[in-house]
């Protein structure tokens, strides 16, 4: 997994998935183009980076609003020449709700980023990719993308999406050397997770968080690092002629509909 001479950008760079995957590609030899919302943690993700001998440059971006996404690819290949390995990784979970009682701008707003912000990033990068003759692109789609879960129905509706999208466009560019996969990742390991342990039980989310990993045949999260790993790989030549499907991270979960394993044998 040797990235040197490549370009990779990295949406909801900030955050602890995109964190840990700019720091994975930057220590592999490829230059990275952090992109998030957040500019204090975008650019705390770059720094990381540079911290550790790599090369690294933030740019702020919306990714719901096309004229931010057109901008962060031209800055990208203004800088760098090129684009070989998108991560089309923003998203956010927004509140928990059941579905009769979400609000409408709510479910907008989260459809906007996770799903319209995934669009964007696809309809602007893959122009830049076929002119090159090739690129490798991950999307972030999640468990929830096919499995459901109760009181998230715009993120889950919107992961849903990110796999259709993650599908329809490997169809598109399969025969022009661009490949294209999703990473479906259990609960992970950092603030999403605080934030809905939070809003499911704010009288104990410890306890919430001790039920979720108690339906998880490994025990315990996601790590960050083992998504960023996955998506290494899809973006590296060992993953070959694979395109248009998704790699579950769950510890097992989809794979026993939530059912602990024996804790001894």
């Amino acid at each position: 997994m040797d990235f040197s001479g490549k370009v990779a950008v990295i949406t909801g760079g900030g955050g602890d998935i995109g964190r840990a995957s700019a720091l994975g590609f930057a220590s592999r030899g490829a230059k990275v183009v952090v992109v998030d919302i957040n500019e204090v943690a975008g650019k705390t993700s770059a720094e990381l980076v540079r911290q550790q001998g790599g090369e690294a440059r933030f740019v702020r971006a919306d990714v719901s609003r096309a004229a931010d996404v057109r901008a962060y690819v031209q800055a990208s290949v203004d800088a760098y020449g090129a684009i070989d390995c998108f991560f089309n990784n923003a998203g956010t979970e927004g509140r928990i709700a059941s579905t009769q009682d979400y609000d409408e701008e709510t479910f907008d707003r989260i459809i906007g980023i996770n799903l319209k912000g995934a669009f964007l990033g696809l309809r602007h990068v893959l122009p830049v990719m076929l002119r090159q003759g090739g690129g490798t692109i991950v999307t972030s789609a999640s468990i929830t993308a096919v499995f459901g879960g109760p009181g998230m129905p715009a993120y889950v509706a919107s992961k849903h999406g990110v796999l259709g999208l993650t599908k329809a466009a490997a169809a598109d560019v399969a025969r022009f050397g661009i490949r294209i996969n999703a990473v479906c990742p259990g609960p992970v390991e950092g603030r999403m997770m605080r934030s809905l342990e939070a809003q499911r039980n704010p009288a104990d989310p410890a306890a919430l968080a001790a039920s979720v990993r108690a339906g998880i045949p490994t025990g315990r999260y996601t790590t960050a690092e083992e998504v960023a790993n996955a998506v290494l790989y899809f973006c590296s030549p060992l993953s070959g002629n694979i395109t248009g499907t998704h790699l579950m991270l769950d510890g097992g979960r989809s794979a026993t509909g939530g059912a602990p394993s024996p804790s001894s044998r």
